[in-house]
């Protein structure tokens, strides 16, 4: 097989109902284009035989390679070992519900030729709720008042990266990654393009309202200092609050001679105060778990399984006793 010039990298959790339409769409977007082409599955740990059909496409294509997980270790993770796997000069990510059309990759590549290191798709929010459409926006307002990377809303995973892109993404250390944020991190000239949302062709979700809410958190935390700037500021201001009020109590009582009742007061203060410290707490240990995690370095993932081409580029430390490589058929 010719050395690819692109790689498709796919992450994969209880794509079983998909995967196969998924591929054949891709590979009919891909093969028009004439370019050597790769495909790197990532199984994360999958439970509905995800990883049977992986086996199976990499037996029988000599272009498709595959790794699968001993657990679900997230869609960070997934990612991550897919850009390790890729050899090709432009690294495609996507989904592998069809949400990511495959027809949008040859544009994809035609900027990349004009000179850009990343191209991202962003969809729009064609058919979403109006509450998770509002939350949404809110959520990247946010963003971008407090990150210090730049943020639009719709980005996604759905994007192309140049060789020096991947390789910028894949020197960057931290276990806590959000990739988002990353990409943004490292620059490079950026180009996008929208598209119309679609629904997923099978299956549902595995991003709950939950999960979301744990993701923007990570987002706003992985990238900026300032939730702990904004609790010495919430800190000082309740502080000059409190000195204000005190000396007022005391020149009207001195002037007025009028005994001012405290008990409401007194609990008014007690709850408000307890409620900024905790959640400053929250936030401090928020930081303090990150740094904790960090300091263990332990492999962002353990695999399972990949194929005997896939295995070298399973983990930037080396794979585990318990990862075991299949040869092709």
């Amino acid at each position: 097989m010719p050395h690819p010039q692109l790689t498709v990298v796919v992450p994969c959790f209880d794509e079983c109902e998909v995967i196969d339409a998924f591929h054949s769409a891709l590979v009919a977007a891909l093969e028009p284009t004439g370019e050597p082409f790769e495909i790197c599955y990532v199984d994360d740990g999958s439970g509905d035989g995800t990883a049977d059909r992986l086996r199976a496409l990499a037996a029988s294509s000599p272009y498709v390679r595959y790794t699968s997980f001993s657990r679900n270790f997230g869609k960070e993770a997934a990612l991550l070992a897919g850009m390790r796997m890729a050899r090709g000069d432009a690294v495609v990510l996507m989904d592998a519900d069809l949400q990511h059309p495959p027809e949008l990759v040859p544009r994809m590549l035609e900027l990349h030729r004009h000179g850009y290191d990343q191209v991202v798709a962003r969809r729009d929010r064609t058919g979403e709720g109006a509450v998770r459409s509002a939350l949404s926006r809110a959520y990247y307002r946010v963003v971008r008042h407090f990150m210090e990377v730049e943020l639009a809303d719709g980005d996604g995973d759905f994007r192309l990266l140049s060789r020096r892109a991947v390789e910028a993404v894949l020197s960057l250390p931290e276990s806590n990654r959000f990739s988002k944020g990353l990409f943004s991190w490292i620059g490079f000239p950026t180009a996008g393009f929208a598209y119309r949302n679609v629904e997923r062709a099978a299956g549902s979700s595995k991003w709950g309202g939950r999960r979301l809410l744990d993701y923007g958190i990570d987002g706003l935390l992985s990238f900026n200092t300032r939730p702990l700037r904004l609790a010495i500021h919430t800190g000082l201001w309740l502080f000059l609050s409190a000195l204000g009020y005190a000396a007022w109590i005391v020149v009207n009582a001195v002037l007025n001679g009028v005994e001012t009742p405290g008990y409401a007061t007194l609990i008014t203060a007690i709850v408000g105060l307890s409620g900024v410290q905790l959640a400053t707490l929250g936030v401090i240990g928020e930081y303090v778990g990150r740094i904790y995690h960090e300091a263990k370095r332990r492999p962002h993932y353990v695999v399972a399984e990949s194929d005997a081409s896939a295995s070298r580029h399973a983990d930037g430390v080396p794979t585990t006793a318990a990862a075991q490589s299949r040869p092709r058929r």
